[in-house]
């Protein structure tokens, strides 16, 4: 299921600042690891941005919308959601601002907070971790037996 996300919204439920200059950065590449962890499509939306800094960008598998000032992610997203029309309904919007979790309800499509997100997001992080962590790993004597193993066959 692809999701919707109010970037701004999220990022302190992550533990991030949004005072922090690299904030939007460090939440995208969050989210990037969410969209392979869950295979899922993520489209992100900012607003605040400077003239001339607006507009879509491509963070892996992530699609960033940078809103301009003036407007903001929540007009955004309900007109993502307006352009999707029956198909909102296969979306997730992730937002804890009633506005657009009652514009997603509107179109029926699926609505998680940003806390519940938050919390996906770190226990599919530790999930990962702990797997990276199984791995078997080969010790010195393993790996110099394995070496002239190999090393015998080519020669």
């Amino acid at each position: 299921m692809p999701y919707l996300i109010d970037g701004h919204n999220l990022i302190p439920k992550l533990g991030l600042r949004l005072d922090s200059p690299d904030d939007e950065q460090v939440l995208l590449i969050h989210l990037q690891e969410f969209s392979r962890l869950r295979r899922a499509q993520v489209e992100v939306y900012f607003d605040g941005a400077p003239a001339g800094q607006s507009g879509m960008r491509r963070a892996g598998t992530v699609s960033a919308h940078f809103i301009r000032l003036g407007s903001s992610a929540d007009t955004a997203i309900e007109a993502r959601l307006t352009s999707l029309g029956r198909q909102a309904r296969n979306w997730t919007v992730v937002s804890s601002d009633g506005r657009v979790q009652r514009a997603a309800q509107a179109v029926h499509a699926r609505v998680q907070s940003s806390e519940e997100l938050a919390a996906e997001i770190s226990r599919l992080r530790a999930a990962a971790s702990l797997e990276t962590k199984k791995e078997p790993r080969l010790g010195p004597e393993e790996l110099g037996e394995w070496m002239d193993l190999f090393s015998h066959k080519r020669g």
